[in-house]
């Protein structure tokens, strides 16, 4: 996709994310692989609802700045899905509320975050690693990502908010709604006795869909 293409799309898909509520205020960074092997990446402060095509900042296939605003403070956690997930041409990264209250429940799975409730969360995101508390913009939130050695698509920041890597930026922005959509449902189902997929269920739609799943 043509860079000037990439910049619209970029800004067309977190409006549509910032308008659901999906994400609030300032929250929230999303960035993609430009065809020369750079990247596209929402600045720092800026809101989901109004990114500026001609303002994203911009990065050579080095790593190194080369225009726009100042990026986001997260890039640590970008940086580290792109370098560890060949197969990753977009990361997103949102303050979603469902999310979030289900990472702060004291049974939440720090393995396997997302209950298999649905087949569309496992065929989305795969497992979902819980990481702990990081103040916001530590570096430390890449290096935990580079630990997991690109086994995992999506994780969620306790206390913060959900990161999902896609093939491309569509795919990423459908796969964290999912997320935050399964966390709903979770959040909705506590106090019940709520029947989730089996391991054989769970099994049948991870073989269908290829998905990693056994670290």
């Amino acid at each position: 996709m043509k860079e000037s293409a990439l910049r619209e799309l970029l800004c067309t898909q977190a409006a549509s994310l910032f308008n659901r509520g999906l994400t609030h205020g300032s929250t929230g960074n999303i960035s993609a692989r430009t065809e020369d092997g750079g990247l596209l990446v929402s600045p720092t402060g800026s809101s989901f609802g109004s990114l500026d095509p001609g303002r994203l900042s911009r990065f050579d296939e080095n790593g190194n700045f080369l225009s726009g605003d100042k990026p986001t403070k997260e890039m640590p956690l970008h940086s580290a899905f792109y370098e560890t997930r060949s197969q990753a041409g977009a990361v997103v990264h949102l303050h979603s509320h469902h999310s979030v209250a289900l990472s702060l429940m004291p049974d939440a799975d720090e393995d396997c975050f997302l209950p298999p409730l649905t087949p569309y969360g496992i065929m989305k995101l795969g497992k979902v690693k819980l990481l702990p508390f990081f103040v916001p913009g530590d570096p430390a939130m890449g290096d935990a990502v580079r630990g997991l050695a690109g086994k995992r698509s999506a994780v969620m920041l306790a206390h913060h908010g959900p990161v999902v890597s896609g093939k491309d930026v569509e795919a990423a922005c459908t796969a964290i709604e999912e997320l935050e959509d399964t966390a709903r449902l979770a959040i909705l189902m506590r106090g019940f006795e709520a029947r989730q997929l089996s391991e054989e269920q769970i099994r049948a739609v991870v073989t269908k869909y290829d998905i990693q799943w056994d670290d």
